[in-house]
């Protein structure tokens, strides 16, 4: 397994349509307005925090929800209200946008590992260079599972990685079948539905490194994925704590607004993305008859017509919209049986807020819900590092992972001494008559 370094992720047609007008457009207003908002911050300050008084914890800017919240009390991360960089608070298009094209990306060396499946396809782990030496052999491990056609290239999987590596984790990147350069080797992608593939990675972490706790996160359709693996594990999970981000839950309600305005631009740069995957692999999938309709698939303009022509037939659907009902991931939650935390925008064009399955995350006792009033699609483009750095959800995920892996600790470390403290010693007594 050769050191790899992986590309930029500005490639693409998206970036045609968006990146010179934010660089040199929204740049500088963007900065004058953070100066005006500083100003005004310090002749107004945050009355959580006038005369010496506490903040709310969690702040009252964020929605709340499952019946874990009180462990949120204690997170730093969630003592200020959210704030959105200024110019983004009101657009949530312009925040998912600038996120993806003017985030920057972290350097990381990455050692690949191709994973053969059963049915012979392939997925590829980038495993960070020179861990193996560095850290003990029961050092939490973190998967990182990308949104639709996303890979280790993408800058928030960058960012989650290295907050996870500096405090002593071992991080790997899952992507999937196409996505991040992995080989194609069989005429079948990956799916919303699927779960296989994460499965195998999975159970081929946990032989590797066996004294360890294992813990996911995935954003987008990968969180959509890693719920439903959670759902259908229930009590055999191996996995120690989940985060889910930007998770579109119901698919058939993501997939009528995908097609409502501008969210339309979205939907034709991940169309094209995920034709430039398919024509790399064209030659495995000709003379595929039945119910495919190779060609749909090779000029989709919309996801929908790619997933039609394509992926449900693959994965054994009757039609699109049964693919869609099929997969999602919100039927999922009420199965949980983990630590999960789900992180969501209400503004999300994407991942709509009507589609989160708030009813159920209240009722599983495993699960906990926050909700920011902005932050569009993958961007959180707010807090300390904003706007270029870390999203703004990175150090409440890496708290609630930390609080998990503790309290797995705790528990295995008072389990252990209950044990070394009943276990009766072996005597030996000898009779001499």
């Amino acid at each position: 397994m050769a050191a790899l370094q992986t590309p930029s992720p500005f490639a693409g047609s998206a970036s045609r349509f968006f990146a010179p007008r934010l660089r040199y457009l929204l740049l500088p207003a963007a900065t004058m307005s953070l100066s005006s908002s500083s100003i005004a911050s310090s002749q107004n300050p945050d009355p959580d925090r006038a005369a010496g008084a506490q903040p709310l914890l969690p702040h009252s800017s964020l929605e709340i929800a499952g019946a874990r919240s009180g462990l949120l009390a204690g997170f730093d991360s969630l003592r200020s209200p959210y704030r959105p960089f200024p110019v983004f608070a009101s657009n949530r298009h312009l925040e998912t946008i600038f996120a993806a094209f003017t985030r920057s990306l972290p350097a990381v060396t990455f050692r690949r590992e191709c994973l053969r499946t059963p049915d012979d396809g392939a997925v590829a782990l980038d495993w960070v260079s020179g861990d193996d030496p560095a850290l003990p052999p029961d050092a939490p491990l973190l998967i990182l599972l990308p949104g639709l056609t996303g890979g280790s290239q993408d800058t928030y999987v960058r960012h989650m990685l290295l907050r996870a590596r500096s405090k002593g984790w071992r991080v790997v990147v899952f992507n999937s079948r196409g996505c991040g350069s992995s080989p194609v080797t069989t005429a079948k992608f990956y799916s919303a539905s699927f779960t296989g593939d994460l499965r195998q990675v999975v159970e081929h972490v946990l032989a590797r490194y066996p004294e360890c706790n294992i813990y996911a996160a995935g954003w987008s359709l990968g969180a959509n994925i890693l719920v439903r693996y959670l759902g259908e594990e229930i009590d055999k999970c191996h996995l120690s704590g989940a985060v889910s981000l930007c998770n579109p839950f119901d698919l058939v309600i993501a997939d009528e607004d995908f097609h409502k305005g501008f969210n339309n631009v979205y939907d034709r740069a991940l169309a094209n993305s995920l034709r430039t995957i398919f024509k790399k692999h064209a030659l495995l999938f000709e003379g595929l008859g039945g119910e495919y309709n190779i060609p749909k698939a090779a000029n989709a303009k919309t996801v929908r017509d790619f997933d039609e022509g394509l992926t449900r037939v693959s994965f054994g659907f009757k039609s699109v919209d049964d693919y869609y009902s099929n997969s999602s991931s919100s039927d999922s939650i009420k199965n949980v049986s983990i630590p999960l935390l789900c992180i969501q925008a209400d503004n999300d064009p994407i991942a709509p807020s009507r589609g989160i399955p708030r009813e159920d995350i209240k009722a599983n006792p495993n699960c906990l819900l926050i909700v920011t009033p902005q932050g569009g699609h993958l961007g959180w483009v707010a807090g300390d590092e904003a706007p270029f750095g870390c999203p703004w959800t990175d150090p409440i995920v890496m708290e609630f992972l930390e609080h998990v892996q503790n309290e797995k600790s705790s528990i295995t470390k008072n389990s252990t001494s209950y044990e070394q403290q009943t276990s009766a010693p072996h005597l030996s007594v000898h009779v001499q008559s």
